[in-house]
């Protein structure tokens, strides 16, 4: 069916895949170093709050498979729209030791002062993460902007943050629920995620499936047309090609009608939350290729209705 159950593996096994994958970067690609090993802490610590979460800090959400279902017959995703709280103390004081990390990692002064912005209240913690959480790029940036914050830092250290309780509800609310919502998720055929509505990081292509893989809440799902994931274009305009002509493994779907790519990768299985992440920088080569032949990625569709977020 179109959304794909993802393993749920213990941490410890996590880690080993993880630590294997980061050792075959460093030595395949010694200039990435450093940006792996800054990965490495980040990710250590999104697992570490990944665990708190699951251990029952989770939010308790009342949404019944009928109306989750009639929300996606409108092709919107399932958490779109959605009051849900947010543990705010943990995960507030985590924004902050992102910064850190982030800080030590080479991105100096601009991490600094959002770490002293959400210490001193200017950024409200919570509503920075309710922001990411419900997709709301527009908000963020405006009010990073208006903050003279780095608006981009600002919404990587949410992500970071609010990404395990995304992933813990995507599979929560997907979980084996049979009926209305079982049927509403077999028919799902959009580009987007059907739980929180972001792009797809990239594709893994896993037993001749191709299977779209979120780059928030790593749900997976597999679309019955071959096409742009963004604009829907299948036509002469849609192309997926091999940049590496020895590596066929690994490709790009470029489409001339929208502009824009997604990479894709034959796997032998899906990674698991948070190792999508990995896959992002194990392909990064391909992102360089897009870009030099001026494909790019959409901003994330948005599907707010009403009153916006505020980050004061």
């Amino acid at each position: 069916m179109p959304y794909v159950p993802v393993a749920y593996l213990p941490q410890a096994e996590i880690l080993r895949s993880a630590e294997r994958r980061w050792g075959a970067l460093r030595e395949a690609n010694p200039q990435l170093r450093e940006a792996v090993d800054l990965q490495r802490g980040l990710l250590l610590r999104v697992l570490d709050l990944s665990r708190a979460i699951d251990s029952g800090r989770l939010p308790r959400l009342s949404l019944p498979g009928k109306y989750l279902a009639a929300k996606l017959a409108r092709r919107i995703p399932a958490l779109s729209g959605e009051p849900i709280p947010v543990p705010g103390p943990l995960l507030t004081a985590s924004l902050v030791e992102f910064c850190a990390d982030l800080a030590a990692g080479g991105a100096g002064e601009a991490a600094t002062n959002l770490a002293a912005a959400i210490e001193a209240g200017r950024v409200d913690g919570g509503s920075l993460l309710a922001a990411c959480l419900a997709r709301d790029q527009e908000t963020v940036r405006s009010g990073a902007n208006h903050l003279g914050l780095a608006p981009d830092l600002a919404w990587l250290v949410a992500e970071l943050a609010v990404g395990p309780v995304a992933h813990s509800l995507q599979r929560t609310i997907f979980s084996g629920q049979p009926g209305p919502l079982a049927e509403a998720l077999a028919a799902w055929d959009e580009g987007y995620c059907p739980a929180c509505g972001s792009w797809p990081a990239l594709a893994e292509v896993v037993d001749h499936h191709r299977l779209l893989r979120c780059s928030f809440c790593a749900a997976a799902w597999e679309r019955t047309q071959y096409a742009c994931v963004y604009c829907n274009e299948g036509g002469e305009a849609f192309a997926t090609v091999a940049p590496d002509v020895e590596r066929p493994d690994r490709r790009l779907e470029v489409c001339r009608g929208c502009g824009a790519y997604l990479k894709a990768t034959d796997s032998e299985e899906t990674s698991p939350f948070p190792l999508i992440a990995i896959a992002d920088m194990e392909t990064m080569d391909l992102d360089v290729a897009a870009m030099d032949h001026q494909y790019g990625r959409p901003p994330l569709r948005d599907f707010r209705v009403g009153s916006k977020v505020r980050l004061t």
